[in-house]
């Protein structure tokens, strides 16, 4: 009898503090204000928040704004409230034209110029299957063309194809090639989409004169640039122009009250760009504004930050809102290898990513099922009436296509917190990068629900007496306990 009165005391003492946070947020969430933002980071004078564009000063000036009137503090490291980024911008070269053999190639055609400064000549090629460091080992490149493939093994999706490359390229001007061709012979991806896609400006992060050395992708799906075919190429690349970007991370944090706990972080995170502007659409908008992806992200950590500074949880706060998302996940890559606080400090990443929603009764969890703080989540969405709900279109890969990938490649559990959506259907791909996706548009009720039951989430987390990690067998559980060294 006295252990059912106990356990019917500590419920109700649970029941207790959860209402009483909930109230807390209730308090001090101010719907005119948040409304204001949202509406603001997707008016028209943002010119859709498109890194490349002067306009993008004016986002993170906001933001960075918003997070000091809140009360939040500027990380060591940081210029104020900014981790500035070395951006390049690569456009297309006026002309592209390469002869391997019998096989020819034309920018645009079935040969991309992606990086790197004009260049011409007759070169030696060298295959180097996939271009990792024991396949550059002991091998003679200088003066030469690296060949290889695109990818790795196993890392083939758009981002590590970006990443991977970046990587040979460094390897091949450090060893003295003169330039790095890529064949792209991945049958599930059509080159027609591919090069429709890349044939336009590519941002990158500046990797010095690494990027200057010639990046090329050519077509090569039936696998036939081998063997004698590689011996030497005709290469004549004229108009290149490459120009410097300012990009900026805007970061911040708040410090945990419990002594011990104050020493761990998590991370609420949003990425603020878009994709700026595009084609015009019937009625001739050709600016995508990005309500849903980002600013109803970018607004709830605002919110979270003014919400912390008053009420700051047991451990730490990390605010960071992400530049150049959608160039290929930058921003936050960018942090994860140059982190402003050590990475093994942040025990726990609650992302935020959207196309659009179809269903308000839901919050999508990207990830749910993953970590062991999946029930926190679980419960603060319920607490506002809502159902958290697992990724339910896993085939499109949604998880490894936003910023939480770049921390859970380093072993920190990060799941993206979406708006509630049950298909990838019309309702969704009537906003998803379209002039449409605007504040108008929009459920400014569900807005609301979604932003509290986020900044719930993160609070039930950043208080929970227990530290945040993979569940058994997730393919990142053994890179996150080498983090954390609890092997």
């Amino acid at each position: 009898m006295k252990k059912l009165i106990l356990f019917l005391g500590l419920s109700v003492m649970a029941s207790s503090l959860a209402f009483g946070q909930k109230k807390e947020i209730e308090k001090h969430f101010s719907e005119k204000d948040a409304i204001s933002e949202f509406t603001y980071l997707a008016s028209d004078e943002l010119m859709g928040r498109d890194p490349a564009r002067p306009e993008m000063k004016l986002a993170y000036t906001f933001i960075a704004d918003q997070l000091e009137k809140a009360g939040a503090n500027p990380l060591n490291g940081a210029e104020g409230f900014y981790q500035n980024i070395p951006f390049r911008l690569s456009s297309p070269p006026k002309s592209g034209t390469m002869k391997i053999g019998e096989s020819e190639f034309s920018q645009g055609k079935n040969l991309l110029v992606l990086d790197g400064k004009s260049f011409s000549g007759d070169y030696e090629l060298i295959d180097l299957g996939f271009g990792l460091e024991e396949d550059f080992s002991g091998k003679d490149v200088k003066g030469k063309i690296v060949v290889t493939n695109v990818g790795a093994p196993n890392k083939i999706n758009p981002n590590q194809l970006f990443a991977e490359g970046r990587s040979k390229a460094t390897r091949a001007k450090e060893a003295g090639a003169v330039a790095l061709i890529e064949r792209f012979n991945i049958p599930s991806v059509p080159w027609q989409m591919i090069s429709g896609f890349l044939n336009r400006a590519q941002m990158s992060i500046d990797q010095g004169a690494a990027s200057d050395l010639p990046y090329i992708w050519v077509e090569d799906v039936k696998n036939e640039l081998v063997g004698d075919k590689l011996k030497s190429a005709q290469v004549d690349v004229a108009g290149k122009v490459n120009t410097p970007v300012e990009g900026k991370n805007v970061v911040a944090w708040i410090e945990g009250t419990d002594p011990s706990l104050k020493n761990e972080f998590i991370l609420l995170s949003a990425h603020y760009d878009h994709v700026g502007v595009g084609t015009p659409d019937a009625e001739g908008d050709s600016i995508y504004n990005g309500a849903r992806d980002n600013a109803v992200g970018t607004v709830a950590v605002i919110n979270a930050a003014k919400y912390f500074a008053k009420n700051p949880p047991k451990r730490s706060v990390l605010f960071a809102l992400w530049t150049a998302e959608e160039k290929g996940l930058l921003g936050s890559g960018y942090f994860a290898n140059n982190p402003l606080i050590p990475l093994n400090q942040i025990v726990y990443n609650l992302n935020i990513d959207n196309a659009g929603y179809n269903d308000t009764s839901i919050i999508t969890v990207i990830g749910l099922g993953r970590t062991n703080a999946d029930f926190l989540i679980e419960e603060a969405v319920a607490e506002f009436g809502i159902t958290a709900k697992a990724d339910p279109s896993p085939e499109q890969g949604l998880y490894d296509r936003s910023d939480n990938v770049n921390f859970a490649r380093k072993g920190i559990p990060a799941p993206s917190f979406t708006l509630g959506f049950t298909a990838f259907d019309d309702e969704i791909n009537k906003y998803y990068h379209k002039a449409a996706d605007e504040v108008d548009s929009f459920d400014l009720d569900y807005a609301q629900l979604y932003w509290k039951s986020y900044i719930l989430s993160a609070e039930k987390i950043a208080n929970w007496d227990q530290k945040p990690t993979w569940v058994a067998g997730d393919k990142y559980e053994e890179i996150g306990k080498e983090l954390y060294g609890t092997k």
